[in-house]
C-alpha cells in the first residue's frame, strides 16, 4: 500500500474532527472489514477454490469475494476494489500484465453467434487462464457468449483495465510498464485499443449498444438488457478518458494527452441531453432499459462526468429518494427507486432475474458508497446516517462470526429473505473507497 492511501485511511482511522464523515469505531469496523474480506478472497499460486483451479496464473490473484462464489479473476470487480488501498503493487502488476496478454488481437466467432472484437477485455479469466469475454460461462472458451449477452464482449471492462494501469502507477510510481510489450504491442497500445472497443457516437463518444450488435453496460447489471446510448458505459469511459490522459501526460505525450481530455469532455456535455430526466436522476439508457438508473447517476457523481447543475440536481434528487425509502434498505442500494419500476412484474424492462432478487431489484452494498458520496453534496449528515445503517448491518451480519453469517452479502432482499453470496468483495471495498474521499473532503 503506498503512503498516500495510507495517509487517507489514517484520516479515517484518527477520527474526529469536526464534520467527520464516520465516527472512529465505524471507520475502523469497515476497514478491517474490508481488509478481511480482501484477503478471503485472494487466491495463491497452486491454490484452488473448491475444486475449481488450481491457479497456474503465475501469481496471486483477488477474485470477487471469499468461500466458494465466483472461482475466477474478474476484472471489473478487482479493479472496482483497487481505490481501497488494500491491493499490494506485486498483486496489481500481476492482474495488469495477466489482463494484458488476455487482450483480444484478432476478430473471433463463436458458435454462439457473439464476436470478440479486437481490442477486447475479457470479463473474466480462470485460474488457468483462460479468457472469458461474456457473463454466464465459469472457463469453457467456445461455448461463451449468446444471445442473452449480446453480440459484443462486455463493454465496461475496456474502462477497467485503463483503471488498473492508471491505479498501478498511481500507487506505485512505475510509469515504464507503459511500454513493456505484451507480445508485440506495449501495455500503452493495450489501453489506447482497449479504450477504443466498445461502440461510441463519434460527435459524443457515448457509449452505445444497437439490438443487433449489443454488449454489457455495466457487469453490475449483466443480466438487464440495454439498448440506445449508455449511461454507466459512457460514465466508465469518461473516468477512463481522464485517466489514460494522466498516464499519457506522465509519459511525455501532451498532444496524445489532451485528445482523450477531449474525449471525456465531450461526454461530460452530453450527458445531461441524453440521459436527463426531470427526476433529477439520470436514465440508464435511452432505448430498452431506460429505467432511472441510481447506481449509474451516483457513479456519474462520483467520477464528475457532468456538469455542476446537473451534477447538483442528481445529489438532491438521490438524497430525497433515499429520505422517501425510495432507494434503501439497511444502508445497501437497489439499481432503479422502487417507484420507478418498469412494471409491478419487473424493476427493469427486460431482466433475466425475477423482481426484487439480484440485479432486478434487490439490494447491493456495491453502490453504497457511491451514493452516499453523491448525497452528501446535498446532505452530508443525510449520507453518514445512510453508512452507518450500512455498517451495522455488516456488523450484524459479519462473515467472520459464524459460517452462517455471509456479510457482506452480493445482495439482498427482504422479501423472501434474499440473500446471494456471502463475503462478496465490492460490498466493503467500494463502500471503503467512497467513505476514504468522504473522510478526506471534511
Amino acid at each position: 500500500m503506498t503512503s498516500s492511501v495510507w495517509a487517507l485511511i489514517a484520516v479515517i482511522a484518527a477520527g474526529p474532527a469536526d464534520g467527520a464523515f464516520l465516527n472512529t469505531e465505524d471507520r475502523k469496523f469497515l476497514e478491517d472489514m474490508a481488509r478481511a474480506v480482501v484477503e478471503a478472497s485472494r487466491v495463491a499460486p497452486g491454490a484452488k477454490v473448491g475444486d475449481i483451479g488450481p491457479n497456474t496464473t503465475g501469481g496471486t490473484l483477488i477474485r470477487p469475494g471469499g468461500r466458494d462464489c465466483y472461482p475466477a479473476f474478474w476484472i471489473r470487480d478487482y479493479a472496482m476494489s483497487l481505490d481501497c488501498g488494500l491491493v499490494t503493487p506485486e498483486e496489481q502488476r500481476h492482474a495488469l500484465l495477466l489482463t494484458a496478454d488476455k487482450q483480444q488481437d484478432e476478430e473471433v466467432k463463436l458458435a454462439s453467434g457473439s464476436v470478440i472484437v479486437p481490442g477486447s477485455i475479457p470479463d473474466h479469466i480462470s485460474f488457468g487462464g483462460v479468457p472469458i469475454f461474456y457473463p454466464g460461462n465459469l472457463q469453457d472458451y467456445d461455448t461463451q457468449g449468446g444471445v442473452n449477452w449480446g453480440r459484443l464482449p462486455c463493454l465496461d471492462d475496456a474502462f477497467f483495465f485503463v483503471h488498473m494501469a492508471f491505479a498501478y502507477v498511481r500507487d506505485t510510481g512505475d510509469l515504464a510498464v507503459l511500454d513493456q510489450k505484451i507480445r508485440d504491442k506495449t501495455i500503452r497500445q493495450r489501453l489506447e485499443e482497449a479504450i477504443a472497443m466498445p461502440p461510441a457516437r463519434p460527435d459524443t463518444h457515448i457509449v452505445f449498444a444497437d439490438p443487433g450488435n449489443r454488449g454489457i453496460n455495466f457487469g453490475f447489471f449483466d443480466t438487464v438488457v440495454h439498448t440506445g446510448d449508455l449511461l454507466f458505459a459512457s460514465a466508465l469511459k469518461y473516468q477512463a478518458s481522464m485517466e489514460l490522459a494522466d498516464l499519457l501526460e506522465r509519459a511525455g505525450d501532451a498532444q496524445a494527452a489532451a485528445k482523450y481530455r477531449e474525449i471525456a469532455q465531450s461526454i461530460r456535455r452530453a450527458v445531461p441531453a441524453v440521459f436527463g430526466h426531470e427526476s433529477g436522476l439520470l436514465k440508464a439508457s435511452t432505448e430498452i432499459g431506460a429505467q432511472l438508473d441510481v447506481w449509474g447517476t451516483a457513479y456519474a457523481v462520483y467520477v464528475g462526468a457532468m456538469d455542476p447543475d446537473t451534477q447538483r440536481k442528481a445529489c438532491v434528487a438521490l438524497a430525497k429518494a433515499c429520505t422517501g425509502e425510495k432507494i434503501a434498505w439497511q444502508g445497501m442500494v437497489r439499481h432503479v427507486p422502487t417507484d420507478a419500476d418498469f412494471s409491478e412484474t419487473t424493476s427493469w424492462e427486460k431482466a433475466l432475474a425475477k423482481l426484487n432478487t439480484y440485479q432486478n431489484g434487490a439490494y447491493w452494498g456495491t453502490g453504497t458508497g457511491w451514493v452516499c458520496h453523491a448525497i452528501a453534496q446535498a446532505d452530508r449528515n443525510l449520507a453518514t446516517r445512510l453508512m452507518r445503517e450500512y455498517v451495522a448491518h455488516l456488523r450484524e451480519e459479519d462473515f467472520r462470526k459464524s459460517p452462517e453469517h455471509g456479510a457482506p452479502w452480493e445482495c439482498m432482499h427482504p422479501a423472501g429473505n434474499h440473500r446471494q453470496n456471502p463475503v462478496y468483495m465490492t460490498g466493503a471495498t467500494c463502500p471503503l473507497a467512497a467513505a476514504i474521499r468522504l473522510a478526506n473532503a471534511g
